[in-house]
């Protein structure tokens, strides 16, 4: 493993360390809060392994600082999104998992290959523990859920923002009159935003409508025959680990309450937990965060007409595609520069092909 992985390596441990740390500090529960501190543990056990290779190597590193990414999610976690965090955690962690297994099959120092292991496992159980913190089941370096308000929010505000940028450098590749222009661009913004804001209402409808098919036949089950489903809950629990007289127990007491039974097999047979999303909330979330993309590009054409508009709309339309690929970086755990400029590139060939098209259908290329 070669000295830019390890310093990488070093650096990730000690930013998990720092999060974790931030949300023990505002855990009101005891038990996540000492659970959240023990994670932490574990992972600056991990960075000072990585130290320790390097050191080995000759390399001295400096005081550890958290990078500006994780600066963020601590800020968000102290403003009330811890939920958000979590699940942005759980990610992370899978994605680490993967990191280091294949790091661990690639020939390197022995201690490297060992560390990597090792920390493999840790991370595997963190990802665990977290799922179960957060109330959700399975091994997510497989199959990761993503979802929730700041997701919904960055991906319409991009797709309102990318559709209507190259709608309007088609207008003006035509060389339309500024009235067509920003007529086009607010009948574009109000197009986009109907049209991410519905999707958005039936996405939601559509999970409710299955979450209650599958609670009803769940329901159902447990009247029907209790005892086979208590059986099945035991079987759960001793595969989590339980003993299984415990485990018997414990499904005994839980069936006791149908309510509490029904919640439980939900949450533990079908991986079903937590609060579904509001189809009016969503849609409206996701519209409006789509128009507030989509305005962006005709926004300066209120204001006047001519080249200094048009490039002040093709300027700060770039400069928007990388802060909204940055903000990205959230969720798919990539760097906040990369991912910009990929959204950078992605927006220019938008307005590109726009641009291009618009000229070509009017005879003006």
């Amino acid at each position: 493993m070669g000295e830019g992985r390890l310093r990488a390596h070093w650096q990730d441990e000690g930013e998990s360390a720092f999060l974790y740390r931030v949300l023990a500090e505002l855990e009101r529960d005891e038990r996540r809060r000492k659970l959240y501190l023990r994670l932490a543990d574990v992972e600056t056990q991990h960075q000072e392994a990585f130290r320790k290779l390097l050191f080995e190597q000759g390399i001295r590193l400096k005081e550890f600082r958290p990078g500006w990414r994780t600066r963020l999610l601590a800020w968000m976690v102290r403003r009330g999104a811890a939920s958000i965090v979590l699940s942005l955690r759980i990610a992370e962690e899978a994605r680490e998992v993967k990191d280091y297994l294949r790091e661990s099959q690639v020939p390197s120092s022995s201690k490297a290959a060992e560390l990597s292991q090792q920390v493999a496992r840790d991370e595997a159980r963190h990802a665990e523990l977290l799922i179960e913190l957060a109330g959700r089941r399975g091994e997510p370096w497989h199959r990761i859920e993503s979802g929730g308000f700041l997701r919904n929010v960055v991906y319409g505000f991009n797709d309102g923002l990318t559709a209507n940028f190259g709608l309007v450098m088609g207008v003006l590749g035509a060389e339309a009159p500024h009235a067509f222009v920003l007529l086009s661009g607010l009948a574009g913004l109000v197009a986009d935003a109907l049209s991410m804001g519905s999707s958005g209402y039936l996405a939601a409808k559509s999970e409710r409508a299955v979450y209650e098919h599958e609670m009803a036949l769940e329901r159902e089950e447990l009247r029907l025959m209790p005892e086979i489903e208590a059986e099945e809950l035991a079987l759960l629990y001793e595969a989590k680990g339980m003993p299984a007289e415990a485990a018997r127990q414990a499904a005994a007491q839980v069936m006791a309450d149908p309510e509490i039974a029904l919640l439980e097999k939900a949450r533990e047979e079908l991986g079903i937990a937590g609060e579904l999303g509001k189809p009016v909330r969503e849609g409206l979330l996701t519209g409006t965060a789509t128009a507030l993309g989509a305005l962006i590009p005709v926004l300066p054409f209120f204001f006047g007409e001519g080249p200094l508009y048009i490039w002040t709309s093709f300027s700060i339309s770039m400069l928007s595609h990388f802060a909204v690929g940055a903000a990205r970086s959230l969720f798919t755990g990539r760097g906040a520069f990369r991912s910009g400029l990929d959204m950078l590139l992605v927006g220019l060939g938008v307005a590109v092909v726009g641009y291009l098209i618009g000229a070509l259908i009017t005879g003006h290329l």
